[in-house]
């Protein structure tokens, strides 16, 4: 073997490490941007609205996506080199990160859906209370001016003379 293959060899085991080492580093970076779980569990707010739009907030992956990217992308090289001894920690690892960005974002967009439907709902809701306050209102006034038309009634009968 000539002293040119081993050197290939060696450089070529060095690249594959330093080619895992910047998967495992983006890795990292895109764990670390992802939001802080006591971010998004303890929200402070006045209201519903106020809570759901700290937690939409709350609720952004930041740079993980690219992070994320970084680190399939060097994968991806490792992998069609044929650098990697063993990969499956590496598949697992962004696979895992891959499902934390995809349900922080499919979450985002539910609390979105919500934040933009409870204002509605308020406002039904106060509709329809103010109308069944009315109609109370109504009903309350109407037995009470029965209720005078009767004792108006009573009071006539006895002023009638008998006959």
């Amino acid at each position: 073997m000539s002293q040119s293959t081993l050197d290939e060899d060696e450089l070529f085991g060095e690249a594959a490490s330093e080619v895992r080492e910047d998967v495992e580093a983006s890795l990292q970076q895109a764990s670390e941007a992802l939001p802080d779980t006591d971010d998004i569990w303890n929200v402070e707010a006045d209201n519903t609205l106020g809570a759901l739009n700290a937690l939409r907030s709350a609720l952004d992956a930041g740079d993980a996506a690219d992070h994320l990217r970084d680190a399939k992308k060097w994968y991806m090289m490792g992998e069609r080199a044929d650098a990697f001894e063993e990969a499956d920690d590496l598949e697992a690892e962004i696979g895992r990160v891959e499902e934390a960005i995809a349900d922080i974002e499919d979450a985002k967009e539910q609390v979105g859906d919500l934040a933009s439907t409870v204002p509605g709902l308020k406002n039904t809701l106060e509709e329809l209370q103010a109308e069944a306050d009315e109609s109370e209102a109504d009903e309350a006034e109407t037995d009470e001016s029965e209720g005078d038309g009767d004792a108006d009634d009573a009071d006539a009968e006895e002023a009638e003379p008998a006959e």
